[in-house]
């Protein structure tokens, strides 16, 4: 009964995991879609869209998947998605910033604002949290990229603003203009990124000390982003090692 047990579980863990990847994959071709539908559909001549297919490729997305994506753009049935951005405070006034692409912005800021009433939170007018974030071009590299020095100059020299280090990885900041640019710079030098990303950062994160506001926070964040027309949620908290471990 027990063996019967486990394999239930994994089957259900295996489950999630393909339904989290399927997710995943078709907010990753969303944004390349938006973008080639914005722009040329060639990503050698389009910025946004080298960027979305490099993301989905990382990210392991098919090429089929990929070309898909791209074709779908340019067909004359091609939905229409709007870009929004939500913005709002969550458990114990943590401020999240929601972004979401969407064919009906009457249900999506329905449903959004739904998530946070029922979080015990609040969404706010657009620019109401936004100030507490910089908008910065995020590029990610794993720790065998380099010790945090040689890659602290190599950002540099690429024009990056700003580096974090620790025994995970590296995390280089640059101006959200010069995205393309600084990935480009960095993947001569470093190799290819696991990450690049236009992201908001949080400029003084709130650290949540307590278990109670970091399960409804993440519970929050998880039901944000399990709606199909969010892309990205990102909240301006640190949470402590003693409440990560018990979570």
């Amino acid at each position: 009964m027990a063996g019967h047990s486990k394999w239930a579980n994994i089957q259900h863990r295996k489950g999630r995991q393909d339904k989290l990847r399927s997710k995943l994959f078709s907010k990753l071709a969303k944004e390349i879609t938006v973008a080639a539908k914005m722009g040329d559909p060639d990503p050698e001549k389009n910025p946004r869209l080298r960027m979305a297919v490099k993301e989905a490729k990382v990210k392991s997305v098919p090429k089929d998947v990929i070309d898909r994506a791209i074709k779908k753009s340019q067909g004359g049935d091609a939905e229409s998605y709007d870009e929004i951005r939500y913005e709002g405070y969550g458990p114990n006034g943590i401020a999240l910033v929601v972004e979401a692409m969407t064919d009906n912005r009457n249900r999506t800021a329905s449903n959004v604002r739904s998530y946070f009433t029922k979080a015990g939170g609040d969404m706010g007018q657009t620019g109401s949290v936004s100030f507490m974030f910089d908008r910065v071009g995020e590029i990610v590299y794993p720790a065998s990229a380099g010790d945090a020095d040689t890659v602290m100059m190599a950002a540099l020299e690429a024009g990056a603003d700003d580096v974090e280090s620790d025994d995970e990885g590296h995390w280089i900041y640059c101006a959200d203009t010069a995205l393309n640019e600084v990935s480009s710079a960095l993947e001569a030098s470093l190799g290819e990124a696991d990450s690049t990303k236009l992201i908001w950062k949080p400029q003084a994160p709130t650290e949540v000390t307590d278990l109670e506001t970091a399960q409804k926070l993440m519970r929050l964040i998880d039901t944000l982003e399990d709606d199909d027309d969010v892309q990205t949620v990102t909240g301006n908290f640190d949470i402590s090692e003693e409440v990560a471990a018990q979570l």
